[in-house]
C-alpha cells in the first residue's frame, strides 16, 4: 500500500531551480521537464559535473563521457559529450584517440568474456604486468 506524501519541494524551490537552469544554460531544455522533485534533485548534480570545476578537468570528463556514450550507443550523449569536449579544447586527434579507446575497451572486454577467462587469474597476471611496467618506468 502506497502512502501519499506531501514532502515534495515547495514552489519556490522548483522555480529557483528552473531559474538556475535558465541562467546556467540560456534556456530550460525540454529534457529538463521532469517532475518537480526529480528536477530539484537532479539539477545540482548535473550542474556540478557538467558545468563546474571538479577533481577531473572538464575536457577529460567530456572525453570520458564520449567514450561511454559510444559504448552505450546513445546519440544524445555522444553529441553532448563530443561538443562539450570541443568547447573545452579537445582536438580532433584527441577525439580520434577516444574513438579508438572506446572501441578497444569494448573489444577486449568481449574477447576476454567470450574466452570465459578466469577473473582471479586475470588479476594476478595484471598485478605482475603492473610490477613489470613500474620497474621499467623506474629504470627510465
Amino acid at each position: 500500500m502506497a502512502i501519499a506524501s506531501d514532502s515534495g519541494p515547495d514552489r519556490g524551490t522548483v522555480e529557483a531551480t528552473r531559474e538556475d537552469i535558465q541562467d546556467s544554460l540560456g534556456l530550460v531544455p525540454g529534457f529538463w521537464e521532469l517532475n518537480d522533485e526529480d528536477l530539484v534533485n537532479e539539477w545540482p548534480n548535473f550542474k556540478r559535473y557538467a558545468l563546474e570545476e571538479t577533481e577531473i578537468p572538464a575536457k577529460y570528463k567530456e572525453l570520458i563521457g564520449l567514450a561511454i556514450a559510444a559504448n552505450i550507443k546513445c546519440p544524445y550523449c555522444q553529441h553532448f559529450h563530443k561538443e562539450a569536449a570541443k568547447m573545452h579544447g579537445a582536438t580532433e586527434a584527441e577525439l580520434n584517440e577516444i574513438a579508438f579507446l572506446a572501441s578497444w575497451t569494448a573489444r577486449y572486454s568481449s574477447l576476454i568474456h567470450a574466452m570465459d577467462y578466469d577473473i582471479e587469474t586475470f588479476k594476478v597476471e595484471f598485478g605482475k604486468i603492473g610490477e613489470h611496467l613500474q620497474d621499467q618506468m623506474a629504470d627510465d
